[in-house]
């Protein structure tokens, strides 16, 4: 059974760890979707393909349509896409922050979750991990926008990991407290980079979690501390 990945924001701080460390595993074909692809890896089973904003249904469905299903293949999917805004008290929120939130960590994924489920239906069988955050799991100070689209992401992994089990269809997510990035070294330039999940560690656990996708689902995995080894 052919096996293909779809690895969306491959680009991107996190995305890049992430993909260096799946590019590196047996999958037949692998998919990198990102709004810029000009620095993505190039390989024989690797296609790159440019995305617009995700939160617009119809972008989405021209993202999968470049992707072919088949009873042959399984499917998987990793999404890195979100972002993040913060330091705003409820009362002080602009609503303009809220809708950014919302779309760029919760209605993209809903989107994606949707039409990828369309493609796993008439295959195999796939899997999907989100990322989302321990504030979606844990609410924080001045983060209720960001914190509120990350727990509605995680509704939306545990209501289709019921669904999914019509259609051989496994989703998790991971909830990171915070990632080792440069844009989060230069937030807290005095912390213990030590304790920080690595991004290349990410796609360690996310293949790990998709070498076992036939039975793992539901979960969201907290990813709060790390130790060196």
């Amino acid at each position: 059974m052919k096996k293909e990945l779809l690895v969306f924001g491959a680009n991107g701080a996190l995305g890049k760890g992430v993909t260096s460390a799946l590019i590196k595993k047996d999958y037949d074909k692998i998919f990198l979707f990102d709004f810029n692809i000009e620095s993505l890896p190039s390989g024989n089973n690797i296609e790159k393909i440019l995305i617009e904003d995700l939160a617009e249904e119809k972008n989405v469905i021209d993202a999968f349509s470049k992707v072919a299903f088949s009873r042959e293949k399984y499917l998987f999917l990793y999404s890195t896409v979100g972002g993040f805004a913060g330091g705003n008290n409820v009362w002080e929120t602009e609503a303009e922050e809220f809708s950014r939130m919302i779309n760029m960590n919760f209605k993209s994924s809903f989107f994606m979750a949707k039409h990828f489920a369309k493609l796993v239906k008439q295959s195999a069988g796939g899997s999907i991990c989100f990322t989302s955050a321990f504030t979606g799991i844990s609410a924080e100070k001045k983060k209720a926008a960001y914190g509120s689209a990350k727990a509605a992401l995680i509704h939306l992994v545990k209501t289709l990991a019921l669904e999914g089990k019509e259609i051989n269809l496994t989703v998790n997510a991971i909830a990171p407290y915070i990632i080792d990035t440069p844009a989060n070294r230069e937030w807290m330039k005095d912390a213990d980079y030590e304790n920080w999940m690595k991004p290349e560690e990410i796609g360690e656990l996310v293949f790990s979690i998709f070498s076992h996708f036939h039975c793992v689902t539901g979960n969201v995995i907290n990813l709060t501390h790390r130790f060196k080894i």
